[in-house]
């Protein structure tokens, strides 16, 4: 795990100019000459406008204009974040999904992407550089996620053992890990779907 971090060193550190903290220095200093190449790579399979040209373009003059953009007021944003707790019957140290209101500090990323939303820039002057932050803020730049998936698997086979298939075992791996997925379902939208699976099904279900 630690090699698969290491390994992608220059595309974090070409993703970290996209940080509000890092303008000043791209307006004072410009670019490094090769920035923003790996991100290019990966982004211009969604975009094709993401070149290696295009994109640090647009992010050195989004840089110049962040200090005006950013003094209009933001409303307030939710995020996911993991709450350590503790299952007494298998003695397990878990991680429960929970949603946090935060205020928009207009020093970060989720900051930065909400500007680019109200001003509708999206689009138009900046849409390479709404991508670029779309990838960033999907992106797990911590082992968190990728140890609370695992977390959650050995606490799924550990309270259900042997008993259960490797099918449905992976279908609770996925229920578990997107808790905030699982939740915007609407329940008879499932219904319906799994009444389509049999004419059996149907009848019970919509009678």
């Amino acid at each position: 795990m630690n090699r698969r971090f290491l390994s992608r060193g220059t595309l974090f550190a070409d993703l970290a100019c996209l940080e509000p903290n890092n303008f000043p220095e791209i307006r004072k200093s410009g670019l490094q000459e090769r920035a923003m190449e790996e991100p290019s790579r990966l982004l211009v399979k969604f975009d094709e406008g993401a070149t290696s040209e295009n994109l640090p373009s647009q992010l050195a003059n989004f840089a110049l204009q962040w200090e005006r953009l950013k003094t209009s007021p933001l409303e307030e944003y939710r995020i996911i974040k993991d709450i350590p707790i503790a299952d007494q019957e298998s003695n397990l140290a878990d991680t429960e999904l929970v949603n946090k209101s935060c205020k928009a500090c207009k020093n970060c990323a989720i900051c930065c992407y909400q500007i680019l939303q109200r001003f509708n820039l999206l689009t138009d002057a900046y849409n390479v550089i709404g991508v670029a932050y779309k990838f960033l803020l999907t992106l797990s730049f911590t082992q968190g996620a990728c140890e609370r998936n695992f977390s959650t698997l050995k606490f799924i086979k550990t309270r259900l053992r042997s008993s259960l298939s490797q099918e449905h075992l992976s279908s609770l791996m996925l229920i578990a890990t997107e808790k905030d997925i699982l939740m915007n379902l609407d329940s008879d939208d499932i219904i319906d779907r799994v009444a389509e699976t049999s004419h059996l099904l149907r009848n019970l279900l919509n009678p």
